[in-house]
């Protein structure tokens, strides 16, 4: 069991937590609503926490392959609004704030977010281990090679999971250092990493446990399901929850995804296998 103090709230991770997925950018690769707009994104995050969510994760810069960087300022224009309301609509939700840029991750946090989930580990903005720590928030820190334009170009290794596992040993040690009390592990499903790669990752997932640290699943629609399957997104739902069971057997702590109810129901089910 793992204890995350989020902003003087105690996330108890007694068994998997359901992170959803609240796109507040117009180039995600997949979206739940094809509308757009602020009511837009308010619908969808009433349905997952209606279905449940544990946390709702809301960024406004895709991070798909080969996505065009945004502002900061744009950014904040973006997800802001959407952390106002949530934040006053859900109180006993919490709220986390996708971002690599640490001036976003303040002022999200000073709305109303108490997580920062960061794909670059701190890479993309050198001020981002510092600024969390002075936030006293929980940091996820996700592995990739490169940024999100560049990084399948960069999807080559000698032993992905070696390599995997010794990023995280250091970036634990310089998140620590820098003064975070509360990390999350990602290692990042389809960031540099071909689908081989991220099957690889998946089968020998128990393995992160020797980090001790909570363990972020993010396999939700990805192509590793839908080009695997010869299938789109929009039908990679199944196989999402295939990949989601595996995670959780191999020691995910958290999901993050699209489809807040069939992932609860993934996990309840397996509370109830795991009882006998």
């Amino acid at each position: 069991m793992y204890t995350l103090n989020c902003k003087g709230k105690l996330l108890l991770i007694e068994k998997p937590l359901v992170m959803g997925i609240v796109n507040a950018t117009p180039d995600s690769f997949y979206d739940q609503y094809p509308q757009k707009g602020l009511d837009a994104i308010i619908a969808l995050a009433d349905k997952m926490a209606s279905e449940g969510a544990d946390i709702l994760d809301i960024g406004g810069q895709s991070t798909r392959p080969g996505s065009e960087r945004i502002s900061a300022e744009e950014e904040m224009a973006r997800v802001l609004p959407v952390i106002k309301i949530l934040s006053e609509k859900y109180p006993d939700i919490i709220l986390s704030i996708d971002t690599y840029h640490s001036k976003v991750a303040s002022a999200a946090v000073e709305a109303g977010v108490s997580i920062v989930n960061d794909v670059s580990a701190g890479n993309m903005d050198k001020a981002m281990l510092s600024i969390v720590a002075t936030l006293q928030v929980p940091y996820i820190c996700m592995h990739m090679k490169g940024t999100p334009e560049t990084m399948q170009q960069n999807a080559s290794y000698k032993d992905v999971v070696k390599e995997v596992l010794d990023f995280f040993i250091q970036k634990i040690a310089d998140c620590t250092r820098a003064g975070i009390k509360d990390i999350i592990i990602d290692p990042g499903f389809g960031f540099a990493k071909t689908i081989q790669h991220n099957f690889i990752l998946l089968k020998n997932l128990a393995l992160f446990e020797m980090l001790d640290k909570p363990l972020l699943a993010g396999l939700s629609r990805k192509s590793t399901v839908y080009k695997t399957l010869n299938i789109t997104a929009d039908e990679a739902l199944n196989g999402t929850t295939v990949l989601n069971t595996l995670a959780i057997l191999n020691g995910a702590s958290v999901l993050r995804v699209h489809d807040v109810k069939q992932a609860k129901e993934t996990i309840q089910l397996l509370e109830r296998y795991e009882k006998g």
